[in-house]
Order: C-alpha cells, then structure tokens, then sequence
C-alpha cells in the first residue's frame, strides 16, 4: 500500500489541475519566489540578461543559456569535461537565495528509490531495497565547490533539499546521514517555481524549501571553507534517448548574502 500511494503521488505532480487547485497552486507559487531584491545585504548572481558573473563550461555550445530572463538548461552541453555551470567568485558562510523550476520530465526513472527518515532505503520483507519507476529530473546546487555537499533537485518521493553526496558516504555517521534528508516534500508540481534559502555556517547546512525547512543545521564533515557554488548538469542522450534523469531545469532569481 506505501508504494502504490507513493507511485500514486509522483505520478500525479506533472497532471494537469482543476482550476481551482490551479489557481490555489498559482497564488502559492507566487509566494514561494524569491524576494531578495530589496533585502539589505543581498548581491545579485544573475543580472537576468546573460551568464556575467558564471563560468560557462569550455566547449558548451550554447546549451547552458538565458531565456526570458532566466538561466535555462537543456542538459545537452557538449562540454568534454564538466558541464556544471559554476559562479565565478567563491564564498565561505553565506546565505543562498534562488528560484528553480523543472521544466519537464520525458525520462522515467526505474531505479528510484524510498529515502526513509533516517536517510536509509526502505526494503522489502526479503531485505531487498525497494526500487520504483518515477518520471524524473535531476539537477542542483553545489556549495563550497563540491559535489559532495550538492542540494539536490529531483523528483524522488523524499524531495528535493537532499544531499546525496553525504547522505550516501557509507563513512558518515547514522546522525549526519539522518540530517541530510529532508524532513518533508515541499516541491511545487513539476514546470511550477520553487525557491530553496540555502544556508551555510561553518560544516553546518541549513535548506528551506518554498517557505519550510527541511534541512536544519547538518552537519558536512570535512566541507570545505570556501568555494563557488554551480548549478547541477546530470543525464545523458543516447541516440535520441535518455540514458539518466536528464536536468532540464531553469533558474532566476539568484541573490547572496556573506555571513
């Protein structure tokens, strides 16, 4: 019954709403952007116009880009080496303020999986990890300048906030594997804006998602102290098809304050 439901609840963020759950979802979307301009402290990363400021991956081809005033990605970069964009100034304690927003997903994940609270996988009565089908996307945000310590964005029924690089290092503690699960799903539908305040003190990650926290002061053993931050390229076309949750994912609205 858990994993119907679950499959249930992931299949239905990309459907198509009534309109009065439409327009509900609409004015929450609305508040849930990023209001960053006017708060003192604040400096933009992304002035809406071009990628000034980000470190454009040699050989990209124009697939990382801007459109209409956001940073758009298709997860087609024909860089031979790293596609992630990253920011050119490198920052220590900070708070990270952005929108983001999935913009489809044409791939269906089989290897899915259930992130229980503790951050472990939820298994079968034969102790077999439990896998399932959602459609995905994946992509994120890297702090300090790793990967390690990326805040996820996904599909999966935990939600986004995660921290894979921590929560899968068989070398980490129950306490810091626990901490960088979210607590709760707080994604808006699928093509719908979402906005994540990052927080980073010290080793200790902060994430709220669209208002709620879910991610409160874990602990990243070993971060470094300072590095860029970039947004996530994952996925890979073969043939006209996706081999991996591609991210097609865009982004705006990108203000950061120095602690």
């Amino acid at each position: 019954m858990l994993l119907v439901a679950l499959l249930f609840t992931i299949s239905g963020c990309g459907q198509a709403e009534s309109r009065s759950e439409s327009e509900a979802r609409s004015e929450s979307e609305s508040k849930s952007e990023t209001k960053s301009a006017g708060d003192e402290g604040f400096v933009s990363l992304f002035n809406g116009k071009d990628l000034t400021g980000w470190i454009v991956p040699e050989g990209d081809g124009g697939h990382w880009r801007v459109v209409d005033g956001v940073i758009d990605y298709d997860a087609l970069s024909e860089a031979p080496d790293d596609k992630n964009l990253w920011s050119e100034d490198a920052f220590g304690d900070f708070v990270l303020r952005l929108d983001w927003r999935i913009k489809e997903t044409p791939f269906v994940n089989h290897n899915a999986r259930i992130i229980r609270p503790d951050g472990t996988y939820q298994r079968d009565a034969n102790g077999e990890i439990i896998r399932i089908s959602v459609p995905d996307s994946d992509s994120g945000v890297y702090v300090r300048g790793s990967s390690k310590s990326q805040v996820n964005i996904w599909c999966w029924p935990v939600g986004s906030g995660e921290v894979w690089g921590y929560r899968t290092d068989p070398d980490m503690p129950p306490e810091v594997v626990a901490g960088v699960t979210p607590s709760m799903f707080a994604d808006n539908h699928i093509g719908e804006w979402n906005t994540f305040e990052i927080t980073m003190v010290g080793d200790r990650l902060t994430v709220e998602l669209n208002g709620h926290l879910v991610i409160e002061d874990a602990q990243l053993p070993g971060v470094d102290e300072r590095g860029p931050i970039a947004l996530q390229h994952h996925g890979r076309m073969v043939d006209g098809e996706w081999t991996s949750s591609p991210s097609l994912v865009q982004f705006r609205n990108i203000y950061i304050r120095a602690l």
